[in-house]
C-alpha cells in the first residue's frame, strides 16, 4: 500500500533559519535544490550540530522487517510516531507495511495530510474535537480505514456521544485494549472488564467491534515467558469474543501488538492462533527499527535472540565540534539536550574527525559523561587525542526522542553524500 499523495512537495520547501545545521549559504534554495547539490556532510557548509541518517542502514533496516513480516505471516503498521517522516511513511509503504500506527490526534492528522488511508490509533480516542475530525475523515473518504483503541466503558460512552454529535454516517472500528498487567500502562486488566467493554461497544451505533490488541513490552517484569502468556491471553480473549459472536465485522478480526523489543513473541504466538469466523489480520506495530539506535533498542532488539533472522543497523549519528578542552582529562561539544536523546541512554562516542585534515579514527578513550542544554561533557583517558575543532560523531539511543529534535535531518551516504533531507512533523 502507498500513501496516496506523492510527499515530493516537500523537496519545494525554502531552506532558512527554521532548520538547524544546514549551510547558512542555502538560505533561500529548496530543499530538493539542496538535495540536487549533494554536498558532503563535512565539507559543504554544515554547521554543527548536525544530525546524520545513514541511508545504508535505513534502507537495509526496512527490507529486514518486510521480510521478517512477510515470513511470519503478519501485517505491518509500524508506529510513526518514531520519526513523523511523511518520507519514511512513503518508504515503509514501498515496503509492505499495511498502514501507520499513531498515538494521538496530532500525529494521524499529519498521515491523512500524506494521504494515509490506513491508520491504527493505539490509544483510546475520546476527545470530541478529535473524534468530529474523524468523523469528517471517515465519511468524505470510503477508502479511508481508521481503528483504535477503546479500554473503558466510560471512554464508549464519550466515543459514542461525540461522533453521534458530529453526526458520523460510518462507524469507528476499535479493538478492546488488554492491558498487559497490574502496574501497567493502559489496557482492561481482566477478561471479565473486557466483555463489559464489549458489550457497550456493542450497544452503540457508532463504534464496531473488530478485534483485541496491547502491547505488550508493558508487562511488568517483562521476559520471553512472561510476554509470551499475556500474548496467549490476547489471542485467548480474541477466541473467546469470536465464539460468542462479539466482533462485528466479517472480513477481517484484527489481533495486534508487537514493539520494538519483543516482537519475536509476538511471532511465536501469533503463529499459534486458531482458525476463527473470519480472516485474522496479525498486526504487528514495531516502529523503532527504521532507525535503529546504539542504546536501548540495540540491547533489546529481538535479532539479539533470533541472530538467524537478520540485524538491525543503528543509522543515526550526531556530530558535534570540540568547542572546549580546559584540562586533560575533559573536553566539551557543542551538542546538548537540544539535539540528543537523552531519556534513556547517553550518546556514545564512536569516532573523531580531525579538525586539521579530516582523518577519522575511533573515539578511543573517550566517553560521554553527561548533557547541559547544548553541551556534551566527556571524559578523555590519558593518552585519548582530542583537540578544539574536532568534530565527534556518537550514537545515540531512542529513536522516538531522536527524531523530535530535528525537523530536517540529512540523509548521508557512506561517503558523507548528502542524498537527501527527512522531515518530521512533532
Amino acid at each position: 500500500m502507498a500513501a496516496d499523495r506523492p510527499v515530493s512537495g516537500l523537496a519545494d520547501e525554502p531552506v532558512d533559519h527554521r532548520f538547524k545545521a544546514l549551510p547558512p549559504d542555502a538560505e533561500g534554495l529548496t530543499v530538493g535544490a539542496l538535495a540536487a547539490e549533494r554536498r558532503n556532510l563535512f565539507t559543504g557548509g554544515f554547521t554543527t550540530p548536525v544530525l546524520a541518517l545513514s541511508a545504508e542502514s535505513v534502507e537495509h533496516n526496512l527490507a529486514l522487517l518486510e521480510t521478517y513480516a512477510q515470513r511470519h505471516g503478519l501485517a505491518f503498521a509500524p508506529h510513526g510516531k518514531t520519526s513523523m517522516s511523511p518520507q519514511l511513511f512513503a518508504r515503509q509503504l514501498e515496503h509492505g507495511a499495511w498502514g501507520i500506527t499513531a498515538a494521538v490526534p496530532h500525529q494521524a492528522r499529519v498521515y491523512r495530510a500524506y494521504g494515509i488511508r490506513r491508520i491504527f490509533l493505539a490509544n483510546e480516542l475520546v476527545d470530541a474535537a478529535a473524534l468530529r475530525w474523524l468523523a469528517a475523515e471517515l465519511d468524505a473518504d470510503p477508502e479511508f480505514r481508521f481503528v483504535c483503541y477503546v479500554d473503558s466503558v466510560r471512554g464508549v460512552e464519550l466515543m459514542d456521544g461525540a461522533l453521534r454529535a458530529a453526526g458520523a454516517s460510518r462507524p469507528v472500528d476499535v479493538v478492546v485494549e488488554l492491558g498487559a498487567g497490574e502496574g501497567a500502562r493502559t489496557g482492561v486488566r481482566t477478561e471479565a472488564e473486557c466483555a463489559a467493554v464489549a458489550d457497550a461497544v456493542a450497544a452503540t451505533g457508532t463504534l464496531r467491534l473488530v478485534g483485541v490488541a496491547g502491547y505488550e513490552a508493558e508487562v511488568p517484569d517483562a521476559s520471553g515467558e512472561r510476554v509470551r502468556d499475556w500474548l496467549r491471553r490476547l489471542v485467548a480473549l480474541a477466541v473467546g469474543f469470536d465464539r460468542a459472536g462479539r466482533f462485528a465485522a466479517d472480513e477481517e478480526i484484527v489481533i495486534s501488538a508487537g514493539g520494538s523489543a519483543w516482537f519475536d513473541a509476538v511471532a511465536d504466538v501469533f503463529a499459534q492462533i486458531p482458525e476463527l469466523s473470519a480472516p485474522v489480520l496479525k498486526l504487528l506495530r514495531s516502529g523503532a527499527y527504521v532507525s535503529h539506535d546504539d542504546g536501548r533498542y540495540r540491547r533489546l532488539t529481538p535479532f539479539n535472540r533470533v541472530p538467524e533472522e537478520g540485524e538491525l543497523q543503528p543509522a543515526f549519528r550526531l556530530w558535534a565540534q570540540v568547542v572546549s578542552r580546559p584540562s586533560a582529562d575533559q573536553a566539551f561539544l557543542n551538542a546538548g539536550k537540544r539535539d540528543a536523546a537523552y531519556d534513556l541512554d547517553l550518546p556514545e562516542a564512536q569516532v573523531v574527525r580531525s579538525g586539521r585534515d579530516g582523518a577519522v579514527r575511533p573515539a578511543a578513550g573517550l566517553s560521554v559523561t553527561g548533557l547541559s542544554d547544548q553541551h556534551t561533557w566527556v571524559r578523555t583517558e590519558p593518552g585519548a587525542e582530542l583537540e578544539v575543532g574536532d568534530w565527534v560523531g556518537m550514537g545515540l539511543s531512542h529513536p522516538c526522542t531522536s527524531f523530535d529534535k530535528w525537523q530536517l535531518i540529512p540523509l548521508v551516504a557512506a561517503d558523507g553524500t548528502v542524498t537527501d533531507y527527512i522531515r518530521t512533523f512533532f
